[in-house]
C-alpha cells in the first residue's frame, strides 16, 4: 500500500504563537489560513492548528503519560516518522529552540526489532510532538 499524507488538526491557544513555533522555528511552510486556523506542511502532511480561545493566552493542553523504554511518553502526541539522517538534522535544529524536551533525542529499543531514534517536545500550547526515525522504515516501522 502506498502511503498517503495524513491530515490532523490540533488546538492551540494563540494563532500567532503557533505561526512562530511551527513556521518560523520548525520551518514548516504555511498553506491556507485564517485568523482562527493555519494549515502547515509537516513533511508532506497536512497539519492544522485551530484556535481554542478557551485556553486563554497562557493555557496548556493536558496530557497523560505511559511508560515506554523507561520514559514517560505523553498521550496524546503527534509527529512524523523520518529517515534517520533527516531525523538527526532535525534533532539538531529543534535543539536550538527547545529548552525542555519531554524526552531528549535518543535511540530507543537499541539492538531490538523496531530500534528507533525518537524525541518528544511540546509546542507553546502544550501539544506533545514526537519525531522518530528508523534506519530501514519498511522493515522496522511495524516490527514486533
Amino acid at each position: 500500500m502506498q502511503l498517503t499524507p495524513f491530515h490532523i488538526a490540533i488546538q492551540v491557544r494563540d494563532i500567532d504563537e503557533a505561526r512562530d513555533f511551527y513556521g518560523a522555528k520548525m520551518g514548516l511552510s504555511e498553506g491556507r489560513s485564517s485568523e482562527h486556523w493555519i494549515d502547515f506542511n509537516m513533511f508532506g502532511h497536512q497539519f492544522v492548528t485551530h484556535l481554542n480561545s478557551q485556553l486563554g493566552k497562557t493555557g496548556k493542553i493536558t496530557n497523560i503519560s505511559n511508560p515506554v523504554d523507561g520514559h514517560g511518553v505523553p498521550v496524546p502526541h503527534y509527529g512524523v516518522v523520518m529517515n534517520f539522517d533527516d531525523w538527526e538534522i532535525f534533532a539538531k535544529k529543534v535543539s536550538t529552540f527547545i529548552d525542555d524536551f519531554i524526552i531528549e533525542p535518543y535511540v530507543r529499543f537499541k539492538g531490538e526489532p523496531g530500534e528507533q531514534g525518537t524525541m518528544f517536545f511540546s509546542d507553546p500550547s502544550g501539544n506533545a510532538l514526537e519525531f522518530k526515525a528508523f534506519k530501514n522504515i519498511e522493515q522496522e516501522l511495524f516490527a514486533k
